[in-house]
């Protein structure tokens, strides 16, 4: 007679042994799921990442099998890890999301737009990861980062702010860049996320500029981007208010969206933040 039947016999209830189902080998798609389980301090479960996670978590380089990212994603180099979950986000390809099914391992994708949708997203990997509290913590420290620059920028006068994520085509940067700048005290100009012309941002005018193009970290050609567009005559042009921003700053959906709002209001409004890290502007007006 097996042990499970004799203890039943003797009156008490059978013993179960609880069964672990958290992730302890995961293959992060994205920069930003690394870094968020990079703060709630479980990068050690991570087993493979992308080449790009490193630019913003340098420490996740480290030791771990280098993959594709969403946007090419090859299921044997996912399988290769041996991972028992996958995170990708946004952008996806449609042949790389089925590289990733492909895979058959556990799929945790995101899609965030907003910087509720970035919380949420924060949540949902430490809750999968047996992390709430954790996850709490971080979502709670960067809304209280974001409230208290919001704070000191209430009541000014907002300039008007184009912020660009891609130079060809020319693309808008995301709605959750658009709540930074309002929070560091700006009017975001055009719509979220949606291609836009040179021509259509000249009839805007506006009197700030951001460049943070997808993959270019600091790079951004500013003075050639000014001239070729023929925005010499702009207001933001003529103050010498037309600024590089950091690619990972404002383009990763996760904490270090903060040091993006910390270089957006030194941009906005330098009176009130006059240093900043990640930000590189114009040394001089383009004739």
């Amino acid at each position: 007679m097996n042990s499970i039947a004799q203890a039943g016999e003797h009156g008490s209830p059978p013993s179960t042994m609880a069964t672990d189902y958290t992730p302890r080998r995961i293959v992060s798609l994205q920069p930003s799921a690394t870094v968020i389980i990079e703060r709630l301090g479980l990068l050690d479960r991570v087993v493979a990442c992308t080449r790009y996670c490193a630019d913003v978590c340098p420490e996740a380089a480290r030791g771990r099998a280098i993959v594709a990212d969403s946007w090419t994603a090859q299921a044997g180099e996912i399988l290769a890890a041996k991972p028992d979950l996958v995170i990708a986000s946004v952008p996806y390809q449609e042949e790389a999301v089925g590289e990733i099914l492909k895979a058959g391992i556990r799929f945790l994708g995101f899609a965030p737009r907003t910087l509720a949708d970035i919380y949420g997203d924060i949540a949902a990997i430490a809750g999968i990861l047996g992390a709430a509290e954790r996850g709490d913590a971080v979502i709670g420290k960067m809304q209280g980062d974001v409230a208290a620059i919001a704070t000191r920028t209430r009541g000014t006068t907002g300039p008007r702010v184009y912020c660009e994520e891609w130079g060809k085509p020319l693309i808008h940067s995301q709605r959750w860049v658009a709540e930074l700048v309002e929070a560091a005290g700006g009017e975001f100009l055009g719509a979220p996320g949606k291609q836009t012309t040179a021509e259509q941002v000249r009839d805007m005018n506006p009197e700030v500029i951001i460049a943070a193009w997808c993959g270019a970290g600091d790079r951004v050609p500013l003075e050639k981007m000014v001239r070729d567009r023929q925005w010499q005559d702009l207001a933001a042009a003529r103050n010498r208010r037309v600024f590089c921003i950091r690619d990972e700053l404002l383009n990763t959906p996760a904490p270090t969206l903060v040091g993006g709002l910390r270089a957006l209001g030194h941009a906005i409004h330098p009176d009130l933040f006059p240093t900043a890290e990640g930000i590189r502007g114009i040394a001089a007006p383009v004739l």
